[in-house]
């Protein structure tokens, strides 16, 4: 392919499975233990299995996920980042608290249930609620939160940690009533972009994303194409944002791959700085055949690796 080649984006290969998640589940299990040894995780646990419960279509009262980027994949990935990044922070001597932690990864879980369609609600997917997803996920915790397993869970915290997740947030006007809940906000946000752009199949799913833009009515996006075009911009405008209004927390990423796998390396930032290279040389040389070259070999996000136990 004109001397470039996508088997590239496949060598910051994540030791975790990612596409299962419960495997992923069991690494954030490890990692809280690492933290916090005597931990109780049966509220985390319960939260977890709800979650999945929801994304399933197993929950009263709504329907399965059918938002093909906004998917479960893209939760765990983002829950797994989160706790990765509280583990490098640790490291280095912060400190946060059980009751903390447990907030900033019940909202990690909760981040993107906003998408998810109530019963009731038959038409299109739940893609349509892109721009009001994040009012939509507060809502449902507003309501199922006492079903978490933690009868004394900081709704107020994690409903301000999931506001951090928006690009347009202004997190330091976030009314939090600790800094290790602003904290956990900003790593909140910062393992939300970490997770999908440095996913082996973000390239290949931004034609997915495309369609969640255009039934969401998300503005800037005319073609297809076009978002392929745009995405380098976009990691620019990630980049800016994350070393200022979520205050550099990526940094810890190379603390926790260090002491965790030996790699002195933030792989986040590798694999999403090879996805760009590929889309920005798609963009220059194949904007008119460029689907030819989105699929790579890679996992695939079969429902039945989605609902793997």
């Amino acid at each position: 392919m004109d001397g470039f080649s996508n088997e590239g984006l496949l060598k910051f290969k994540d030791p975790i499975l990612t596409h299962n998640p419960l495997a992923v589940f069991a690494e954030v299990c490890w990692l809280v233990n690492v933290i916090h040894p005597n931990m109780d995780l049966r509220p985390l646990r319960i939260a977890f299995q709800q979650i999945l419960r929801l994304f399933r279509g197993e929950f009263p009262g709504y329907r399965e996920c059918n938002s093909l980027y906004h998917d479960l994949r893209h939760t765990t990935d983002c829950l797994l980042a989160l706790t990765r990044l509280i583990h490098g922070a640790w490291l280095r001597g912060m400190s946060v608290t059980q009751d903390n932690l447990t907030v900033g990864l019940i909202a990690a879980a909760l981040h993107d249930t906003g998408y998810i369609q109530k019963v009731d609600e038959i038409s299109g997917t739940g893609a349509q609620f892109t721009l009001t997803h994040i009012d939509r996920g507060i809502a449902f915790l507003e309501v199922y939160a006492a079903g978490f397993g933690n009868p004394g869970l900081d709704v107020e915290a994690i409903r301000n940690c999931m506001r951090c997740t928006g690009l347009d947030a202004a997190i330091d006007e976030i009314p939090f009533k600790e800094e290790q809940h602003r904290f956990l906000g900003k790593a909140l946000g910062t393992a939300d972009l970490l997770g999908q752009m440095s996913d082996r199949t973000y390239v290949e799913r931004l034609p997915l994303l495309y369609r969640e833009f255009q039934e969401g009515q998300v503005p800037g996006y005319k073609t297809e194409f076009e978002l392929i075009k745009k995405t380098p911009l976009f990691w620019e405008f990630a980049k800016k944002r994350l070393a200022t209004a979520l205050g550099g927390i990526d940094a810890y990423m190379v603390d926790h791959f260090r002491s965790r796998w030996g790699m002195s390396r933030n792989l986040y930032r590798l694999a999403i700085e090879e996805n760009i290279r590929y889309l920005t040389y798609l963009a220059k040389h194949h904007a008119n055949d460029y689907r030819r070259f989105l699929r790579r070999k890679a996992e695939t996000r079969s429902q039945t690796e989605l609902r793997s136990r």
